[in-house]
């Protein structure tokens, strides 16, 4: 089997992080393969904003926590040192197709690199407050964009997760 068909299988989403900063020189190649992503009419209407700053890190955390309901002590993000933070642009009919692939590039890359990954959700929420538009001002960003995912980045502490069996009956064919 080939080496992407088997990164493939074996990613998992992890869900505790070591504080270890990731190399930008990772992260430039995380990226990277984000924007190589399939998109409608090859359109290119996402885009990625890396966030390596701990506080800002955290006050995002923090309002994640907020719009999902969560304890004020709890960290949707796992202790994740790194998220990227995938966007859209708002009037896109694939935005959230688009998005949902960079996504995907996003976490076989790291896993690819040795880095642990997991998606997680209320980016949108997030890019629909005023903190979330006045953030994509303050990096010159002037058209509309809805928020898709976050990508959590960092070292995985703690044993690697194994892929569950998968179900029966998930595939049909039509000869």
């Amino acid at each position: 089997m080939s080496d992407v068909l088997e990164k493939m299988k074996s990613r998992r989403s992890i869900r505790k992080y070591k504080e270890d900063m990731i190399p930008q020189e990772i992260l430039d190649q995380i990226i990277e393969a984000g924007t190589y992503a399939a998109n409608g009419m090859g359109q290119q209407n996402t885009i990625i904003i890396q966030v390596t700053n701990k506080e800002l890190r955290d006050e995002i955390s923090k309002m994640n926590g907020q719009i999902g309901g969560w304890k004020e002590d709890f960290d949707p993000f796992y202790g994740a040192p790194v998220m990227l933070i995938v966007l859209a642009k708002k009037e896109w009919p694939n935005r959230v197709y688009d998005g949902s692939l960079v996504m995907g590039n996003l976490m076989l890359a790291a896993h690819e690199l040795g880095i642990g990954s997991c998606w997680i959700h209320r980016a949108k929420e997030e890019f629909e407050s005023e903190w979330g538009k006045n953030l994509l001002k303050s990096l010159g960003i002037e058209e509309e964009y809805e928020g898709i995912a976050h990508c959590a980045l960092g070292y995985a502490d703690g044993e690697y997760p194994k892929a569950a069996a998968r179900k029966e009956n998930r595939v049909f064919y039509l000869k």
